[in-house]
């Protein structure tokens, strides 16, 4: 056989195989390969990738001409030299992948934009599906498992160094055309640099991928290293801080990439926290850095352009509009978790303190309490000491405490205990061993002497209305503050409920009642981080007054004695007092017992006086001041604006009713107010900028007489009581079920006994 008729006979063996990999066997019309050509050239421009001038004039030229098999050859020669892979799906819509012309480059930090050919011999219109085991997220998310499996290692996390995925967005799209040859783009991030290689797979569809795993080709990367930026952040007073960064490319491209973020960076939030002199890795270009520090103080924006060259920093000098601290009230979050939710438990389960106490600093919290939970309960416990973190400076404390939640009592309300001593339930070695109701819990954290309460207490407690406070009888179906109810009319069983993180009126309206009845309950602020809300902690805020040095300890007194506000920390109530008694604190000659309390002979007028500040933005934002109750942000100071002005109001609240208002220019300055009130009866006062900030309340005893200030909430909790129990008995074991039924006939009695003594309605 001459070498001429040879070569036929390969060609002619190739062609029934499905063709000479990377050629197209049928040229494709011009039109619509113009029409992808045009939608990639505009899709790279968007991605910060655009045609060459060289490239863009040879399209053109192309398109320019007569003759339509040769555009089609030179547009096909000109995107060529840019695709990393062809992918062919034959006849029969196997795939299979070759490598193409572009060169592997990729940068560290960075994303480099490919094209991939596709020739299309099926004309299949399914979407192309891109694969590789080097890509996807480093973690696995927490399934909520107190002892999840080792599902991924840290090996195989660091295997999965890349990011590739398709660019299916506008204007492109998902699926194929059916075209018989069109381009895709490529996307391809790198965590690393040097050499790395991938292993990359396409497929249209379950069973098309070629037989031998010629749907498969391994590519080895050369990656560029990017550049150190050094971040320099310094607060109010020129001292070096902590401080969140988010830092979006011209596109929004976030960095670091979130899916290769583990600690300390935390892969669901924008931001990244860093101190001052610390850095990031960035490829050159230009981006925006947003960098903040919690609510009190104003966020800055500053552009940043990394040169070629390399390295870069970026300076930020920051302003706070108020600094409570300096009037001794110290801001914290009590309910910060470090595993759960949408942490991740492998490769490691949760994050370490070393991760949390970035995100305490970077929001300027005083105070951060780090609750172990069910999620990687027996992993995280090894954090508890009963004493600050070791991380801990002064002015900005970590304290790892407990919250019991996925435990056997979690369906009657989760509890958050702050200071314990020993956070294992006596007699207990697992979990499943503790009790099935919240009353002995509440029971052994107060004989420790920490602090006790509920949290996230609206959940279980929706109600249709706003009004506060109201009637209706909510399901005490959840796990918020539902068994409050009962653990109230215990002697000091319950030394707070908490706020901030669900809906304001299903977390007021419980307190308020058994506040008209006669308790003193105190509500302390929270967030929930990051299970109610990722976005940051101290979202919801206590601010306590601590005289002296601010410890652990005297900050959760005062959060007990109820000498605090709770606040999403953009307005602020300091320093309220009523007939000179300041709120959380005794009056001269009153007994250690009788904190918040105002004695008044008869009837009369009180004197009521705070320092009140607040801060809007001066263009108001509808999206959240008009969202419905139960949308989040639940509490927010643009939702007390009112109207289109720059003016929130101060209500004067006496037994839940709005007494007196005064309007507050919300412009960040520190104004003193003042009220005049009557009061009639026993009566608690308090304060708020619904929903923003509340007070605790100063309790006023006229005549020696105890509060029973509404027979209409003494026979809502009566109700509300055999509510809850409907919900909670089927869910108590047998074992606990004799005491569980004796407490709750002992709080009907109490409010029996209650409403007899409520002379009126509200």
């Amino acid at each position: 056989m001459t070498k001429p008729l040879r070569m036929s006979a390969c060609i002619i063996l190739l062609l029934a195989a499905g063709g000479v990999p990377g050629i197209s066997q049928e040229a494709p019309p011009l039109q619509p390969l113009a029409r992808n050509v045009r939608q990639i050239e505009s899709a790279l421009a968007y991605l910060g990738s655009p045609f060459s001038a060289d490239e863009q004039r040879r399209i053109n030229d192309a398109l320019a001409g007569t003759d339509d098999a040769a555009a089609v050859r030179r547009i096909e020669e000109t995107l060529d030299q840019r695709a990393l892979l062809t992918v062919t799906i034959n006849p029969e819509s196997r795939v299979s992948v070759e490598a193409g012309a572009a060169t592997p480059e990729l940068i560290e930090g960075g994303t480099r934009v490919f094209l991939v050919k596709v020739i299309n011999q099926a004309g299949v219109t399914s979407p192309l599906v891109v694969e590789s085991p080097n890509s996807g997220p480093v973690y696995v998310k927490s399934t909520g498992s107190p002892e999840p499996p080792q599902e991924l290692t840290p090996e195989q996390a660091r295997e999965r160094w890349a990011d590739i995925s398709l660019y299916d967005k506008n204007p492109l799209a998902p699926r194929l055309s059916g075209l018989s040859v069109e381009y895709r783009i490529l996307q391809i991030y790198s965590h690393d640099s040097g050499q790395r290689s991938a292993k990359i797979g396409f497929n249209v569809g379950q069973g098309t991928q070629d037989i031998g795993f010629r749907n498969e080709v391994v590519v080895l990367f050369k990656i560029l290293p990017a550049h150190l930026v050094s971040l320099h952040v310094v607060d109010e007073k020129g001292e070096p801080a902590t401080a969140a960064f988010t830092i979006r490319d011209g596109i929004g491209r976030i960095y670091p990439n979130p899916s290769k973020r583990l600690a300390p960076d935390l892969f669901f939030q924008p931001q990244i926290y860093r101190a001052d002199g610390d850095k990031v890795v960035l490829p050159a270009g230009t981006y925006q850095v947003t960098c903040s520090m919690g609510p009190e103080y104003v966020a800055q924006t500053r552009e940043l352009t990394v040169p070629d060259s390399g390295p870069g920093e970026i300076s930020f000098a920051m302003q706070r509009w108020i600094d409570p601290s300096q009037h001794e009230w110290y801001s914290g979050d009590h309910h910060v978790h470090a595993a759960g939710c949408a942490h991740y438990q492998n490769p490691v389960e949760g994050v370490p303190p070393a991760t949390m106490i970035r995100q305490i600093a970077g929001e300027r919290l005083n105070v951060g309490c780090v609750l172990t939970w069910g999620p990687c309960y027996y992993y995280q416990k090894q954090y508890f000491s009963g004493k600050d973190d070791p991380h801990s400076k002064p002015g900005e404390l970590m304290h790892y405490d407990l919250e019991v939640s996925g435990f056997p009592s979690s369906h009657a309300g989760h509890l958050v205990l702050l200071g314990l001593v020993d956070q294992d339930y006596p007699g207990t070695k697992r979990i499943e061993d503790w009790p099935t109701w919240d009353l002995p819990i509440l029971q052994w954290g107060e004989k420790q002497g920490a602090i006790v309460g509920f949290a996230h207490s609206g959940w279980g407690l929706a109600v249709s209305t706003s009004k506060l406070p109201n009637y209706e009888m909510p399901g005490f179906d959840g796990i918020g503050a539902n068994e409050y109810i009962v653990d109230v009319t215990e002697p000091n069983a319950v030394d707070f409920i908490s706020t901030m993180d669900t809906p304001y009126p299903w977390e007021l309206n419980i307190w308020y009642h058994t506040l008209n009845v006669g308790f003193r309950t105190r509500i302390s602020g929270e967030t929930d981080f990051p299970c109610i809300t990722d976005e940051r902690v101290g979202q919801g805020r206590v601010y306590a007054k601590v005289d002296g040095p601010l410890t652990y300890k005297a900050w959760l007194d005062s959060v007990r004695d109820g000498r605090s506000y709770v606040s999403d920390g953009r307005s602020h109530l300091m320093d309220f007092r009523l007939n000179d008694v300041e709120v959380g604190t005794r009056a001269p000659g009153q007994s250690a017992d009788k904190i918040s309390e105002v004695d008044l002979a008869a009837p009369g007028t009180v004197h009521v006086t705070v320092k009140a500040a607040a801060m809007l933005d001066a263009q108001p934002h509808p999206e959240i001041k008009n969202a419905p109750v139960d949308h989040q942000p639940y509490w927010h100071i643009e939702r007390a604006r009112i109207a289109d002005s720059r003016e929130v109001p101060v209500e004067l609240i006496v037994d839940g009713q709005s007494v007196a208002r005064q309007t507050l220019l919300a412009d960040g300055t520190v104004r003193d107010l003042a009220f005049d009130v009557p009061i009639e009866k026993s009566s608690w006062v308090a304060l708020r900028i619904l929903p923003s900030s509340h007070t605790n309340p100063i309790f006023v005893n006229v005549a020696g007489k105890p509060i029973r200030a509404s027979r209409d909430s003494a026979e809502w909790c009566l109700a509300a009581v055999n509510q809850c129990w409907t919900q909670k008995s089927a869910k108590t074991s047998q074992a606990d079920l004799p005491n569980a039924t004796k407490a709750y006939n002992h709080a009907r009695d109490v409010y029996r006994e209650l409403i007899k003594e409520c002379s009126t309605g509200q």
